[in-house]
Parts: structure tokens; C-alpha cells; sequence
């Protein structure tokens, strides 16, 4: 059995029997106005944040989500939709598919805006996504890419690449590892059905999104996900992974390289009331002005008696000077 057909069989167990915060962050969905969400569909919350963000789902995009789950974050989706088949959910578990279609249906019993016609289930993979090239807004996953190895990641980030219009944008949610986890955890293949052994480093996860394409990665949300600890993992020390949200945009990567945002700014505190750099920052005196780390960097080193340059918050949704 491949680790892929393991995390398969793991999921459809999972579907059949839920099990309550298998690799859920300790907090609730995000609440809508006139969002109604039920127990069976909360309780199959197989995900480590959430990839669902207003700001990016103005104008009734069509939402290609990777790995159905119970259909939360696909019925969240339709509420900012709201038309036939402008969410389509992709699932290679054929139980995942059937639970998630009964849940959408009893959604559709307690959500007086909600069709079950707005969601579309199809079976597939992240390796072979069955729509066209260019023909989606917004292509989705929660804590599932993190299971791939290296080589089937690549794939499934080309496939995301392929399916996303130019302007694009790729909404992920993933754990991430604070240092590189151990082969003997990375060759347990029920700990990477888990969402606990597959993890990269916040380096790796990132340029593998820049070596894609992606010209502008913006983190959502960072924070603490699980400890491995030493006794129940075989470690010599605590391993913390972290959850990581992010959005990353089908944009070309500038020729200074790709900009990526983790909640950056600059200020300025020299003579001028404005300060320009010529090449498309402005800033005003003593005013935070958020900007993209490859920028901080610059920034920092050009004049570093006159520019603040302030901690990645890992939160970041707009605005600044980048």
C-alpha cells in the first residue's frame, strides 16, 4: 500500500466514524450572518485553519476546492457565491464524497439561502484536476497538499497553477514544521494521513509555492498547531508544527523575485515628510507602511538609521506600500 492509498483508506474510515478534532485548531468555523452549520458537518472539520477568506471572494467567484471533507469550507464558499456549480469539490474518497453531499443536503434543510446545486462534488485528485486551464477564480485546499511528498506536491501545485485564471488566487491552509521532521515520523504513513509527519519548514513550503509560479504569497494566519513530544514520537526534543494560512496569486514573479507578505512594515523617521525609493515605495514620516519581506529587506540595509523596519505580525490582508 503507497502512502497515498493509505491516507485513502484512512479518510474513508474517517468518513464513516468521525473523529472529532483529528487535526483541528482548538477554535470554531467562521461564523456568517444566516450561516447555519450542523454537528455532522462541524464534526468532519478536517482541516488546520481555514481557507476562507472574505477579501478574496468578492464578485461570485468560481471556488475549486481540493478534498471535500464534511463540505464546511465548500458550503462557506457558496454562501459568498451563490450560483450553480460556482464551487466545485474534488475528492478521490468515494465515502468523503457521499458524506459530504449528505451534509450539504441537510445544509440546504437549514440554510434558507443555500442550494445543493451551488456545490458540485466530482471525484478526482489534486494530480488531475478535472477542470479546463484557466477556468477558475479560486483554487482551495485545507491540510491535505502538507500529506504529499516532495515530488507529488510539485504536481499538485502545477495542477493548481494550470486551473487558476491570471489574477488567480491559491487559498491554502497547512501545518508547517518549526525544523525538519525526522525520517522515522516522515515514513509512518498513518502519522501523514494524520497531518503530524509531512510537514516542511516555513522556507520549503514557500519556495515550493515561488518555484510554481506564484508571484505574491500573502500569509493569513500562523500560530501553533501540535507538539510531537519526545516519548510518543521517539525525539530528542519537542517538535512544534505550526498552522499556516496563506494566499498565493497567479501573478508574475517580479524580476527581484517574488513578494511575500508576512505582516511587514516600514517607517520612516528621517528629515523628508516623504520618503521615496524610486522604484514604487512611498512613505510617509512615522506612518507604518506594510510591505513584502523582500522589500523590509531593502529597505533595511539601504537605511537602517532612518527606516523601522517591524517583525513579520504572519498576518497580513492588504494595503501598504508593496
Amino acid at each position: 500500500m503507497t502512502y497515498l492509498e493509505a491516507a485513502a483508506q484512512f479518510y474513508s474510515e474517517v468518513a464513516e466514524t468521525p473523529q472529532v478534532g483529528l487535526c483541528c485548531v482548538q477554535s470554531s468555523p467562521l461564523q456568517l450572518p444566516g450561516l447555519n452549520i450542523s454537528p455532522q458537518m462541524q464534526e468532519m472539520n478536517y482541516g488546520c485553519g481555514t481557507t476562507v477568506h472574505a477579501a478574496e471572494l468578492v464578485n461570485q467567484p468560481t471556488v475549486l476546492y481540493v478534498g471535500v471533507g464534511g463540505g464546511l469550507e465548500a458550503l462557506q464558499f457558496a454562501y459568498f457565491s451563490r450560483k450553480p456549480s460556482a464551487v466545485i469539490a474534488v475528492d478521490p474518497v468515494p465515502a468523503m464524497r457521499e458524506a459530504a453531499a449528505r451534509n450539504l443536503i441537510i445544509a440546504a434543510e437549514e440554510n434558507s439561502w443555500f442550494d445543493p446545486s451551488f456545490v458540485e462534488i466530482r471525484e478526482g485528485d489534486a494530480f488531475a484536476l478535472p477542470v479546463p486551464d484557466a477556468s477558475v477564480d479560486v483554487v482551495a485546499q485545507n491540510c491535505l497538499f502538507n500529506i504529499f511528498e516532495p515530488a507529488d506536491l510539485k504536481k499538485a501545485l502545477q495542477e493548481a497553477y494550470r486551473v487558476l485564471k491570471p489574477g488567480g488566487r491559491l487559498l491554502m491552509s497547512d501545518p508547517i514544521a518549526t525544523r525538519e521532521i525526522p525520517q522515522h515520523l516522515r515514513q509512518d504513513d498513518r502519522l501523514r494521513a494524520m497531518c503530524l509527519s509531512g510537514a516542511l519548514t516555513y522556507q520549503e513550503y514557500t519556495q515550493h509555492l515561488v518555484d510554481t509560479g506564484f508571484g505574491q504569497i500573502e500569509v493569513r494566519a500562523r500560530r501553533p498547531y501540535r507538539l510531537l513530544d519526545c516519548q510518543t514520537y521517539n525525539l530528542s526534543e519537542p517538535l512544534l508544527l505550526e498552522s499556516l494560512d496563506s494566499v498565493s496569486f497567479k501573478v508574475p514573479i517580479p524580476e527581484d523575485g517574488a513578494c511575500i507578505f508576512t505582516g511587514k512594515t516600514a517607517i520612516y523617521s528621517g528629515s523628508q515628510e516623504i520618503f521615496d525609493d524610486s522604484a514604487g515605495h512611498i512613505l510617509q514620516k512615522g506612518v507604518p507602511a506594510a510591505v513584502c519581506d523582500k522589500t523590509a529587506a531593502k529597505l533595511g540595509s539601504r537605511l537602517p538609521e532612518e527606516v523601522l523596519i517591524t517583525d513579520s505580525t504572519w498576518h497580513y490582508t492588504g494595503g501598504g506600500c508593496c
